[in-house]
């Protein structure tokens, strides 16, 4: 039909799965998930189900499943980039090297940064498509959850309001409830940032440091998203909401959450190196931890979490000797450094 609205879905993980089912709802959608692998797209046409991601949910025969054919891809009126931050950029290569033009308009679920240049997605995103009409969704929302039709919550936000507003109506449902906002570099730094306190809160469960090691280290984990945060150019009250406090807390006490599994992982003695070989789903935490760490020294920004699961990950030191260096800190205010942007001009 004519007045359909197309979508291609970009990425058939288990995010990208459960975003086709939503869309698919609507019957004036015309929903396509595009498969990059071959030999994941006949899995998923000969099964109808994503049984390495969401095995027990169907997919139904409104999705079109995509590989060779680009055409969902040329035809979209959204594109929305489910894919891990590590591929994003090789993705969106490959598809410029097979002619497909820029998608009028996008939407990101991508919660990491770009392994090479750091870049937020959004950013990388604008460049390749030279446009900002862009719009990033977060907020706790795993996809094993979502995908079965259980209530969650997220928010939009687009430097175009009227994006994040359709984006709100058209991908929303009375269960997937969906907020609007302006901010998208807090909202995306968020998403980032979450993942690398999530390793932490795995690291303190599994050495068994009890509730309220965990409920402070979220505490101060969210009080050091909001200063990376606002230090990028986001809004503060943006982490206390969706993006912020509530994907915080789904990251770090689900289940189903991937960095806490890294973190129960290490504090159970595994290396990265065993651990990455065992998970058959990304960690966006693991890059995360490498590339704030970074920016932290350059910037003069003081994330010192994020700098203990730096050093158990990368340099080896041992999570328990990490946790007690992090209880040794200097005592100071609860509040320093939470309503200031001159972080660069202080250390702690």
């Amino acid at each position: 039909m004519a007045d359909q609205i197309k979508v291609a879905i970009v990425g058939s993980g288990g995010w990208g799965t459960a975003a086709a089912l939503l869309w698919a709802k609507k019957s004036d959608h015309h929903t396509s998930l595009w498969v990059p692998r071959l030999d994941a797209f006949r899995e998923l046409q000969a099964k109808r189900e994503n049984l390495k991601y969401l095995a027990g949910v169907p997919i139904p025969v409104n999705i079109a499943l995509e590989h060779e054919n680009l055409t969902c891809l040329k035809e979209a009126h959204w594109w929305v980039i489910a894919t891990p931050a590590a591929f994003l950029d090789a993705t969106l290569t490959q598809l410029r090297q097979k002619g497909i033009p820029c998608p009028p308009k996008i939407l990101s679920l991508v919660k990491g940064m770009d392994p090479v240049t750091g870049e937020r997605p959004s950013t990388l995103l604008a460049r390749w498509a030279i446009h900002d009409r862009i719009v990033v969704l977060s907020g706790p929302s795993h996809a094993e959850e979502v995908a079965r039709g259980l209530p969650a919550s997220l928010v939009a936000a687009s430097t175009h309001p009227e994006l994040a507003k359709e984006i709100q109506t058209e991908m929303g449902n009375p269960r997937f409830r969906i907020y609007t906002s302006a901010d998208q570099i807090g909202v995306e730094c968020a998403g980032v940032h979450k993942n690398v306190i999530g390793i932490a809160a795995g690291i303190c469960a599994g050495l068994g440091l009890g509730d309220n090691a965990v409920s402070a280290l979220l505490t101060r984990g969210l009080a050091e998203m909001a200063r990376w945060g606002v230090f990028q150019g986001g809004q503060a009250e943006t982490f206390m909401g969706l993006a912020g406090m509530g994907d915080l807390i789904t990251t770090c006490f689900s289940p189903h959450g991937r960095n806490r599994k890294v973190g129960l992982m290490l504090a159970s003695g595994n290396s990265i190196e065993q651990i990455q070989k065992e998970m058959q789903k990304v960690a966006e935490g693991v890059n995360s931890a490498r590339i704030l760490h970074q920016k932290a020294i350059e910037s003069g920004v003081p994330l010192p979490i994020t700098e203990a699961v730096f050093r158990v990950i990368y340099e080896g030191v041992k999570p328990q000797i990490a946790v007690e260096q992090l209880l040794q800190r200097t005592l100071r205010s609860e509040t320093d450094f939470a309503n200031s942007t001159d972080f660069a001009n202080s250390k702690e």
